[in-house]
């Protein structure tokens, strides 16, 4: 499940490449899907995002039935009204968390470790044409070092900087990860 525009959406606002970023998510979409599922409603519908196609896919849905525990994984369930003065609103996700947990580490093991994965998926998933992705894998490793530090520059630590780190403090519980992805503190909020 995510609730991101489908590209196309993107394309047509020219945020394409602030996708991640609050204004590139559903949040209507979101907080009426939480608030559903919060209330008990039965048989909740959450679009389904390939990968593969970095999209949304069209006509399919999952299914959520009233389950025991919901966990929800993104960059902006932490998020309030200050994040959103393009699209205001008055309910969040965060209104409807019982508990969170913000996964913390210092922002050039961030870089590194988006850098690998990249490098990773070069030889992986950005081999399969019909990857959106396709194009790099063609790079060298020394243009794809190059191409994904300057995704994570222009992109992905520009969101972490303005729209990720400032709603780290809302957390119930901060965990903190070192080199090798070890855990090096973890701080719960009383």
């Amino acid at each position: 499940m995510v609730f991101l525009y489908p590209n196309q959406v993107l394309k047509d606002r020219n945020i394409m490449k602030k996708k991640g970023f609050p204004q590139s998510y559903d949040m209507r979409r979101l907080v009426n899907f939480v608030s559903q599922i919060k209330s008990g409603a039965r048989n909740v519908v959450a679009p389904v995002y390939s990968h593969l196609t970095y999209d949304i896919v069209p006509d399919q849905q999952q299914v959520i039935d009233q389950p025991d525990i919901l966990i929800l994984e993104g960059l902006n369930v932490l998020q309030s009204d200050m994040d959103y003065p393009h699209d205001p609103h008055h309910v969040f996700v965060s209104d409807f968390v019982d508990f969170s947990i913000y996964v913390d580490a210092d922002p050039e093991l961030l870089k590194q470790w988006y850098i690998g994965r990249f490098l990773k998926f070069r030889q992986g998933a950005f081999s399969d044409p019909d990857s959106y992705f396709h194009n790099y894998s063609k790079l060298s490793e020394e243009e794809a070092v190059k191409i994904a530090g300057s995704i994570w520059d222009e992109i992905n630590g520009l969101n972490l900087k303005e729209n990720i780190l400032p709603t780290k403090e809302r957390a119930s519980l901060i965990m903190t990860k070192g080199e090798n992805h070890s855990i090096q503190n973890v701080r719960l909020r009383k």
